[in-house]
């Protein structure tokens, strides 16, 4: 039966007696019912919160692909955070119109400017479906067979439910680890559209210093405009589009909040991994270590290969923007961690779990070795692991060559369309042929054909720091005898004779076969087939590997589910989770304590003339003036600017809102403490913050600063 008639009917089966406020749960809609969240202070009918119609409260939050959004008026209009959006101000950027630098202000929706590459996915419903995906696996598969098994089973559910329509995306997603499947339905509205967004002196103030910092002054929102056909069809960008009429829009709040006040989040966090074992931890603190390395790196390098040019700086904005963002999370944990003792508490958690099994025969029988078969496991998986990231670091637009990836994307749609659709990879079938395409004509904005060229030649010579068997064969005949003359001519001839540099080459390209592509003689081609080969006997590998590590970790998980009677959230994976928590400050050393809330003034404290605390001397009149107008606090006298409170969140979250317990918005997350970015991995509740933009500097920011007052009265106020 189909999803859009069904949509959900899913008892929850896993009882939840949450009665202490310290929750590191990130709850899947279905689960919230049982989180006693009337007597924890939700003031709202938690039925409300979701419902099958798509009129709950949930339904007016949409994924952005790397961020959520939410729905504020019935014309569409979408809020969301100035650094989700600002791939889209990157991309629509020049130096003579540099949306970064000053903002955008749509004063009509003729003005609005489309975000080419930009989709927002409207939740429609989703069910449990593990019986139907698990019964495609037997006893006595293989691993690949087990993997291939998997994957032919969703590509086919996904491929019925998106008959349905032209604007239907069908997701499998598995939760606790392959022990439950779930099926989620979205209409993709692809004509998103810029409205408003504010200069980077306020979008981003503070920029990587304030980072997943605390006390924090950024005004970091956007609007965007979703349209649709007539017929209500998400279409690509046209002009006879018109704005997307939501189910859901959530409620304006200007009466602000009180210290201890309930608090809730709904959004799509991208990835936590609060179910590891001590050994998949001490893996990912390996790979976060070598990362920082990397990314300090190609950081320095595209700061000075842009040094004094802003075209090239635009260009670059959103991978050297994106490369900080991880630098700083990845240190944060690291740092965190040590400070924490995280692997002493994991050790702690696997003693106790282990503690429990051996208090029962059958518990012994089912998970007694799963601990040490992880382990032994891990060591395996490591040495293919560095081999695989070094091969992907190379065909990554951001960590290697835009035009090698170019490249290889194109050689790799082609090879993968000789299969019969539902035979191809995820990401390759025909259903993801326009997106390959729009970034196929997109790339050209995030890169500058010289400096590309430079920094492969960068990379490859820093191949020889690394071990000769995880360099890339294509690679070793020039690293014999390295030598930076050698380097420098093998790049010049790929640059020189290749034809990649033009998108409209690149499009026809994908049409051809194979062999075709070989013919052509193309140097990036030719290397981009080369590496293929490689890439293609890892990712093989990699199937079999991944699979046996999930049959692994699920015989873990279904110990942790039982041992905790249910009592714990499976890891975000990009799916709509609801967490809640209360509006509090904390203490992050010895004498030191934190308020929840910061203020305007302290956004014009902090000024230092440049960015990233430079305040534009309109904010500094207007607030000399106390022209605060319906958006003062007044038990501050003063805009309200920024606010912590308990919720849980990760990447993904960003532009997701917050709601007070009446379930109206109070603000727009963006961020967390740095002192608890560690709660990817392990949640220490005195230290786990989220910190959000209030709403009502959001709106003075709109209506007093920039005198969008249409914006304004759009959303209501």
């Amino acid at each position: 039966m189909k999803l859009l008639k069904l949509l959900l009917s899913i008892p929850f089966v896993l009882f939840l007696v949450i009665s202490s406020p310290a929750d590191d749960g990130m709850w899947m809609p279905h689960q919230m019912t049982d989180l006693n969240l009337k007597s924890l202070g939700l003031q709202m009918n938690p039925d409300d919160l979701y419902k099958k119609d798509g009129t709950g409260l949930m339904s007016a939050v949409v994924h952005l692909g790397g961020g959520s959004g939410e729905f504020v008026s019935k014309e569409g209009l979408i809020l969301t955070n100035h650094h989700v959006a600002f791939g889209a101000l990157q991309r629509a950027s020049t130096p003579e119109k540099d949306y970064i630098q000053n903002g955008f202000i749509a004063w009509t929706k003729q003005e609005e400017i489309p975000s080419k590459g930009s989709h927002a996915d409207v939740l429609l419903g989703y069910e449990e479906i593990t019986e139907r995906v698990i019964s495609a696996l037997k006893p006595s598969m293989s691993y690949r067979q087990k993997y291939e098994a998997l994957e032919k089973v969703k590509k086919n559910i996904i491929a019925e439910e998106e008959k349905q329509g032209a604007d239907i995306r069908a997701r499998v997603a598995s939760m606790y680890s392959g022990n439950q499947f779930y099926l989620f339905l979205f209409k993709r509205l692809k004509d998103i559209r810029i409205v408003y967004a504010p200069p980077k002196d306020l979008g981003n103030y503070g920029g990587d210093i304030d980072n997943w910092m605390w006390p924090r002054h950024t005004c970091d929102f956007a609007f965007f405009r979703a349209y649709v056909s007539k017929d209500n069809i998400g279409l690509d960008y046209s002009q006879d589009n018109i704005p997307y009429q939501p189910k859901s829009v959530l409620k304006i709040s200007l009466d602000g909040f009180q210290e201890n006040d309930f608090s809730f989040v709904m959004g799509f966090p991208g990835r936590t991994y609060r179910n590891y074992s001590l050994s998949e931890l001490e893996s990912d603190i390996d790979y976060m270590k070598k990362r920082i390395t990397l990314y300090s790196d190609i950081i320095t390098y595209l700061e000075k290969a842009s040094e004094n040019n802003r075209e090239i700086q635009i260009k670059y904005a959103g991978s050297v923007k994106g490369l900080n963002n991880s630098l700083k999370n990845y240190r944060g944990k690291i740092e965190g961690m040590e400070n924490i003792a995280i692997l002493d508490k994991k050790n702690d958690q696997e003693k106790e779990f282990l503690d429990w099994v051996k208090q029962d025969p059958d518990r012994q029988k089912k998970y007694a070795n799963v601990l040490d078969d992880i382990e032994i496991f891990m060591k395996k998986y490591k040495i293919h692991s560095r081999k695989s990231d070094l091969f992907s670091q190379f065909v990554s637009s951001r960590l290697g060559s835009a035009l090698l990836s170019q490249a290889h994307t194109i050689y790799r749609t082609v090879e993968e369309r000789q299969k019969p659709d539902i035979e191809r990879e995820p990401g390759f079938q025909e259903r993801d042929l326009s997106d390959i395409k729009q970034r196929i004509e997109l790339a050209e904005r995030g890169y500058d054909l010289k400096t590309d060229r430079a920094f492969l030649t960068y990379r490859l010579k820093s191949l020889v720091d690394y071990p000769w068997k995880q360099i890339p064969e294509a690679f070793k005949n020039l690293l014999v005898k390295p030598s930076n003359e050698a380097i420098e001519r093998y790049v010049d001839n790929l640059y020189d004779k290749t034809s990649l540099a033009d998108k409209a080459v690149c499009l026809k390209l994908l049409e051809m076969k194979p062999e075709e592509l070989l013919r052509l003689d193309d140097p990036l081609l030719n290397l981009a087939a080369d590496l293929e080969k490689e890439m293609k006997e890892l990712r093989e590998k990699n199937k079999i590997l991944s699979q046996e590590k999930l049959d692994l970790k699920k015989i873990y998980l279904d110990g942790l589910l039982t041992q905790k009677q249910g009592r714990i959230a499976s890891d975000a994976n990009s799916t709509i989770r609801f967490t809640y928590g209360f509006i509090r400050g904390y203490t992050p050393r010895d004498a030191v304590f934190y308020l929840p809330q910061t203020t305007l003034k302290g956004v014009i404290e902090k000024e230092t003339g440049k960015f990233p605390f430079h305040v534009p001397p309109k904010l500094k009149a207007i607030h000399k003036k106390a022209d605060f107008g319906q958006y003062v606090d007044k038990k501050l006298n003063d805009i309200p600017a920024c606010f912590l409170n308990t919720t849980n969140v990760t990447g993904g979250n960003s532009g997701s809102p917050t709601l007070n317990a009446k379930g109206e918005q109070i603000g727009i997350i963006f961020d967390m403490i740095y002192e608890s970015v560690t709660g990817d991995f392990y949640v220490i509740p005195e230290l786990q913050r989220t910190i959000s933009v209030d709403i009502r500097y959001v709106l003075f920011v709109t209506d007093k600063f920039s005198g969008a007052t249409h914006l304004i009265a759009e959303i209501g106020l």
